[in-house]
């Protein structure tokens, strides 16, 4: 294949060169099941835009390779790409980087499930963008539409110092058996699978189709045995739903037909009339949890029956072993998990790093450090920059679902060096597990069903909590976003937001409607409780009295919402925050009906048409 020529863009009145004339050669596809799906969308987009396939088919067929439209229409499109529980090389960061440059709008985005969006890609160069990820084996398959989507785990497995298994073997045993499984094609709406390492469950198991969390029960002669609690049936969105424990103990032989059972039994009762009503837990629903625990269990038991069942442990497991971490007696462990209180104090900046950003307990020694990414962003700089630590110092890389990267094997002698590079990347900021680390879906920026835009939300948040000298504070969470539909998992967040429509002087302005009490750890869950809805512009005042309140007032370890419960709950909250749900008339505060990061006044297109909902 010849070198093509350069291809350049405009920035700052300069013409810059995207990339050299090799690194545009068209790229070699090794795996063949990803060039086969590469070679078929292009097919299926050429028939598209020669007219020969319907709108409705090709949106279906675009979506289950992982091609969202965007809120702009025409040929934009968001490309998400699958990053089984979020480990990526640096080859992948490379390439990605190259991808953003050439393809999107110089940088990408982490979701909160340990996907990668690039947005503004232009559809008649999907395939190329396709070929660009599938080089390094990377793919967009099943990243979006009614199938089984990206299996996340826990970003620290392997290297926690409480996990009882290590997911990592096993989330991608998993993916690896229903990425193009014919189980998975053509579900009645999506399905999604967690895995946490322990009880802590920083992989949010609590609030999937299927959350599997490692554990440890004792047999009858005394001897441990390690396994799995498998939880159903549990969601967020419009109607959140707590997942159900399906036995109390999965052993790892029968972890992966458990899965598959699972599956079958929504492939076969989800509702397809509905889509509104047919995720699994809207299937307990109907069913009852009996009779799905039923079917589930049975399914399980005939599986060996199956001409396609391999049988016995997944071969990654096999392979790659899923012995924990574990901790050594003298070394210092790192606390984890949501309300865990940070300690900072008067401290140089690489000494408040360390203190906030890196977690230490595995037996072996190692580290783990976490790089910060401004509401999940990612810019071509730092995709090649975390690429080339992770080459130059051999450590490994993950993402989390708070939307930061996670450099992980690290020895102590390697942290301040590390930490230099991530200054020069702009990456150093001390957030994990802060207040300032506000979690966002895209909102309004892309998304065509946000109602407003939550990531101008969280800068503003961000920034009033640092001029209050509140951006510290420890073990709080704050999620949010751009609908009801929870993408920003504001259900969960110790505070949590989503955007509504309000209207006041006979005119649309952005709202937003408050929640606090979230809560997702130790095998439970609490869904956050409304407390009032407020205008856009008054939501960062009402988070910094919140926070100034909850840090004035607690009692020493006293969690959150145990705080807010012995303040009197909700309803105290909401007396306290009433004088900021007010909206000046237009002429004296213009700026309560523009959202944030718009410039024009705030609408509500009624006719869009979302595609999470196909």
């Amino acid at each position: 294949m010849s070198a093509q020529s350069p291809i350049y863009y405009q920035k700052n009145g300069r013409k810059n060169e995207y990339m050299s004339d090799a690194a545009v050669t068209r790229p070699e596809v090794n795996d063949p099941a990803i060039r086969a799906d590469i070679e078929r969308f292009r097919s299926m987009l050429d028939r598209y835009l020669a007219g020969e396939v319907e709108e409705d088919v090709f949106r279906v067929f675009r979506l289950t390779n992982g091609i969202y439209g965007q809120r702009q229409g025409g040929q934009n499109q968001m490309v998400r790409v699958r990053i089984p529980y979020g480990a990526v090389s640096p080859e992948q960061l490379d390439r990605m980087a190259t991808v953003v440059e050439r393809y999107s709008r110089g940088w990408g985005h982490i979701t909160t499930r340990q996907n990668l969006q690039f947005h503004f890609a232009q559809l008649p160069d999907i395939p190329d963008i396709l070929e660009h990820l599938g080089s390094v084996g990377l793919s967009s398959r099943e990243a979006c539409g009614d199938t089984v989507r990206n299996v996340q785990g826990c970003h620290l497995a392997g290297a926690c110092p409480l996990e009882a298994l290590d997911i990592s073997a096993w989330a991608q045993a998993t993916n690896d058996y229903l990425l193009r499984n014919p189980l998975g094609q053509r579900l009645a709406r999506k399905f999604k699978i967690n895995f946490s390492g322990c009880d802590t469950d920083c992989g949010q198991a609590m609030f999937n189709d299927v959350g599997v969390i490692a554990t440890t029960r004792t047999q009858d002669d005394g001897r441990p045995e390690r396994g799995f609690r498998v939880y159903i049936a549990g969601g967020l969105g419009a109607n959140p739903h707590p997942a159900l424990a399906l036995e109390p103990f999965t052993s790892r032989e029968n972890l992966l037909p458990t899965i598959e059972a699972v599956l079958r039994v929504f492939e076969q009762t989800g509702n397809r009339e509905n889509k509104l009503r047919a995720r699994m837990k809207w299937v307990v629903d109907q069913l009852g949890f009996e009779e799905v625990q039923r079917r589930v269990l049975t399914q399980r038991r005939l599986l060996p029956a199956a001409a396609g069942w391999p049988g016995g442990l997944p071969l990654q497991v096999l392979e790659n072993g899923d012995e924990p971490a574990g901790f050594s007696l003298d070394s210092d462990i790192t606390p984890i998990g949501q309300g865990t209180a940070v300690s900072i104090g008067d401290r140089s900046s690489f000494s408040k790093w360390v203190r906030t950003n890196v977690v230490r307990g595995a037996a072996n020694k190692t580290v783990s450090a976490y790089a910060s990414c401004q509401l999940g962003d990612v810019t071509a700089q730092q995709f090649r920059g975390i690429a080339s630590i992770i080459r130059e110092f051999d450590v490994e890389g993950r993402l989390s679902n708070r939307q930061n990267f996670v450099i992980r094997d690290l020895a102590e002698d390697q942290l301040e060096p590390i930490y230099r590079r991530l200054v020069d990347l702009d990456m150093a900021q001390p957030a994990a597990e802060l207040a300032r680390d506000v979690v966002s879906c895209p909102g309004a920026d892309t998304c065509g069903l946000a109602t407003t835009q939550s990531r101008g939300l969280a800068n503003a948040i961000s920034q009033a909590l640092e001029d209050a000298d509140l951006a510290d504070m420890g073990g709080m969470r704050i999620n949010i976003s751009g609908c009801m539909n929870s993408c920003g998992q504001h259900h969960v967040a110790d505070i949590g937001l989503f955007g509504i429509e309000r209207r006041a002087h006979r005119t649309s302005a952005p709202g937003y409607q408050l929640l606090v009490g979230g809560y997702v750890g130790q095998e439970r869950i609490h869904f956050g409780e409304q407390v009032l809805r407020l205008p856009a512009r008054t939501v960062p005042e009402a988070t910094v009295r919140i926070l100034a309140r909850y840090q004035n007032e607690r009692n020493a370890h006293e969690p959150f919402r145990s705080w807010i419960d012995r303040i009197g709950g909700v309803a105290t909250l909401a007396k306290d925050l009433a004088d900021l749900d007010h909206f000046p008339d237009p002429s004296e505060g213009p700026e309560f009906y523009v959202d944030y990061a718009e410039t024009g006044p705030f609408t509500v297109n009624r006719n869009a048409v979302s595609e999470c909902a196909t």
